[in-house]
């Protein structure tokens, strides 16, 4: 839409002036009539749509995703078929607990959720910028957030942990404590989106035109750096500027300062699912780098900003169940749980089934099939005969498969059996290994860094809670209890080295790296 040099319109087309309602008289009362401020006023009483229940907060761009060369030999996926080829992509960087309204700089989680527009359909790597999550099965979502969110009685605090309910969880529920580390690092505070890396977090599956399968995590590694602001920034910043964050996006990009990240994947054999001390179906454990190295597969680059956020980044819907041929899921139970919550959500957040119809949400190739009517319902359908099988049509929309009409298509050697079970794999057992991981594996600045903000989020909690919270840290790490129970004024528990270990693993430490540029950094 431009609205350069023209006269102002109605919704249906017809020129209006609308700055004074219609009354009867000059002091009179405002007609029921007046069709023009009725229009106004309905539509900006409906501007708003819910919020996403996570990830409220963010920033978003366009860009161009080009892939290094020819990787059919490992996957179907058009996107990465030829060397060079390019893709446009659309980008959503976010915090997670907080709403629409709070500061980009508070701790937390961070989206970095990208859409491939392929040639194939649209691809979603719907992941953060810590590669690992909290929960191990979705069911457990739920919980998560209404533990993180603000108190139900005083809405407070807002976008922030330090708070009873979050660390009870946290405490009982001993798989978040992985993240929970990445988080009270500096991944919990970036020093802007430019500057972290993302992770699909899951386990996927890729599957090339002759069968054979891989297992594969998704990363995104920054061209910029990784860097992180250090406490006492954050809270200044989100006091001076709640927008740092995406006001540093924009004014990059505006200023032709282009961020870039490299698609790299890990990639095992599906017979190594179990191979390394412990289950790669499981959201909450990384693969060192020593065990399945990066392999570059391209080059994202953003280039563009949204020339309307609400209608771009606002509107944008993505979900883990978009898909291409030669992309396939594995049975991680926080995936297959995500797979159905994202497009519940979008249902909820659009109102109706056709959000995929909305411009930001659209493939750039053409839709065929018999879906129908619904509200916002945008397209005109010719075919009126929208069933399967038709001769009215001639049969058509034809259907796709492996053999006729490049279809997707599931990893041909996917097999499930088995009892039916409501209970944690075995394999997912172990909380504690992977975070000390974690904390071996970063510098000693870091590891303070690390225990100061634990330090202040359970400071002001009850003392049941901090003490689940000291029995949770012992099992980590005695000396990570000791320190943080000088502080709250308790004595750690005796040292449990049930997964005590001095392992470290490459990558992990955001300090003590040069960044290439600091061109538009504030």
């Amino acid at each position: 839409v431009d609205d350069g040099d023209v006269f102002l319109t109605s919704d249906v087309g017809g020129p209006i002036e609308d700055q004074n309602s219609l009354k009867a008289g000059e002091r009179g009362p405002t007609l029921l009539e007046d069709f023009i401020f009725r229009q106004k006023i309905t539509h900006f009483d409906h501007e708003r749509v819910p919020e996403r229940a996570v990830h409220a907060r963010g920033a978003g761009a366009h860009g161009t995703f080009t892939s290094y060369g020819d990787f059919s030999n490992i996957t179907a996926a058009s996107f990465l078929g030829a060397k060079n080829k390019q893709t446009p992509v659309f980008v959503r960087f976010s915090t997670v607990a907080g709403s629409r309204g709070s500061a980009d700089t508070a701790r937390d989680v961070h989206g970095f959720a990208v859409r491939l527009y392929t040639d194939e359909g649209n691809f979603d790597i719907v992941g953060n910028n810590i590669p690992v999550f909290f929960i191990q099965d979705a069911i457990q979502f739920p919980d998560l957030i209404h533990s993180v969110k603000p108190r139900s009685d005083n809405e407070i605090p807002q976008a922030a942990t330090a708070h009873d309910t979050a660390w009870d969880f946290f405490s009982q529920e001993t798989s978040t404590l992985h993240t929970l580390f990445w988080a009270m690092a500096g991944y919990g505070i970036p020093r802007s989106f430019r500057h972290m890396d993302g992770h699909g977090v899951h386990t996927f599956r890729l599957v090339n035109e002759n069968d054979d399968t891989k297992l594969v995590k998704w990363h995104w590694k920054t061209k910029q750096g990784k860097a992180s602001l250090v406490w006492d920034e954050a809270q200044h910043v989100a006091g001076k500027n709640a927008d740092f964050h995406r006001q540093d996006l924009f004014d990059a990009i505006e200023s032709g300062n282009f961020p870039e990240w490299e698609l790299n994947i890990q990639m095992i054999n599906e017979d190594q699912a179990l191979a390394f001390g412990f289950d790669v179906l499981d959201p909450t454990k990384i693969i060192p780098e020593e065990l399945a190295p990066l392999q570059p597969l391209g080059l994202l680059r953003l280039d563009a900003n949204p020339a309307n956020y609400f209608a771009e980044t606002e509107q944008i819907m993505f979900q883990p169940g978009h898909i291409v041929r030669g992309v396939d899921f594995t049975d991680d139970p926080l995936l297959q749980g995500r797979i159905f919550s994202y497009l519940d959500t979008q249902l909820n957040r659009h109102g109706g089934p056709n959000f995929e119809q909305l411009p930001i949400n659209r493939p750039v190739v053409p839709i065929h099939n018999n879906n129908r009517d619904g509200a916002a319902q945008n397209l005109i359908h010719k075919n009126t005969a929208p069933y399967i099988p038709n001769s009215v049509n001639k049969g058509f929309p034809k259907q796709a498969n492996r053999t006729q009409g490049k279809g997707f298509f599931t990893a041909p050697g996917r097999q499930a059996s088995g009892a039916l079970e409501r209970r944690r794999s075995s394999t997912f057992q172990d909380h504690w290994s992977q975070p000390r991981l974690f904390f071996n594996s970063i510098t000693p600045i870091e590891q303070q860094f690390l225990i100061d903000a634990i330090r202040f989020e359970t400071s002001g909690l009850s003392r049941e809670v901090q003490q689940n919270v000291m029995v949770q840290l012992n099992r980590i790490s005695h000396d990570i209890a000791v320190r943080v129970g000088k502080t709250l004024g308790l004595e750690a528990p005796a040292p449990d080295e049930t997964y005590y270990h001095d392992n470290t693993t490459q990558g992990l430490s955001i300090f003590g790296q040069e960044l290439p540029t600091i061109a538009t950094l504030r």
